[in-house]
């Protein structure tokens, strides 16, 4: 990857990442998994928390200035400017069932902005980073990383369209528009979660989306697709992976999906 001042950054998140794989590998399929139901009724294992502890406790030696903020354990703002946004494992429901979908996300934000993003899944033995300006990367290690792009597909009726469900868009009073855009496009399919931006980044799906999503369930995966050349906004066109909602294309595409989701 081209030199930054963000490469110690990079390669202290694929150690933070090395060491998250190792936790949830270990606890994946386990027959002692600890799982709990959270206040707002989603799934926590004890995968999650020890993850979550892991990383801080790292961070906290190695970037103590530095704010974390984390699904588990909240917001620690820190003094430097600077923030590790933390998902210890993304797609929980998949882990405590057993699906091999799922990964640790963490990012890097300087000044509210992603400059470094990690995303690794490995029960799939695949792993996506992204630095800031210098493009996106996906293979089995930092070392073994091949760079890669979103698609050239210009056409709705060529696209492959990836959502996590339907019935986060009925909630959201979008399913109608949903529909109809799937019906659209070449083919559908509900890779959710992370993987369906990782895919896109690598040229596989052309439109992701979803209507409610956290900060930490987007934040490495905002930066991955744009350094890919794709592009990542919220439903209302508004760039970055904070808006609570999130449209990622290959860019070619972009206002065909927000029009077809009512938003232009």
């Amino acid at each position: 990857m081209p030199t930054s001042s963000y490469n110690d950054d990079l390669g202290l998140a694929h150690m933070l990442a090395d060491s998250a794989s190792r936790i949830g590998s270990e606890r994946f399929r386990a027959s002692d998994l600890q799982i709990s139901t959270k206040p707002d009724m989603t799934e926590v294992s004890d995968a999650d928390t020890t993850i979550e502890e892991v990383i801080r406790s790292t961070l906290a030696r190695a970037r103590p200035r530095d704010g974390v903020y984390g699904e588990e354990f909240g917001d620690n703002p820190g003094a430097s400017g600077r923030k590790w946004v933390v998902d210890p494992i993304d797609a929980t429901r998949n882990y405590v069932r057993g699906v091999p979908i799922w990964a640790t996300l963490i990012a890097l934000f300087d000044r509210g902005e992603p400059v470094v993003g990690v995303v690794s899944a490995p029960a799939l033995d695949r792993r996506w980073w992204a630095m800031k300006g210098a493009g996106a990367y996906a293979g089995r290690s930092q070392r073994a990383g091949k760079r890669i792009h979103v698609s050239k597909v210009a056409k709705l009726s060529d696209a492959s369209v990836s959502i996590s469900s339907i019935t986060g868009w009925t909630k959201a009073g979008r399913e109608g528009a949903m529909l109809a855009m799937l019906h659209e496009a070449w083919r559908e399919r509900g890779f959710g979660d992370f993987y369906s931006y990782c895919l896109l980044a690598e040229g596989c799906v052309d439109i992701a989306a979803e209507p409610e999503v956290a900060l930490w369930d987007l934040a490495p995966l905002a930066l991955l697709v744009e350094e890919a050349g794709g592009t990542f906004t919220d439903l209302r066109g508004r760039p970055g992976p904070d808006g609570g909602s999130a449209v990622a294309t290959n860019g070619l595409l972009h206002e065909h999906a927000l029009e077809r989701l009512g938003i232009r």
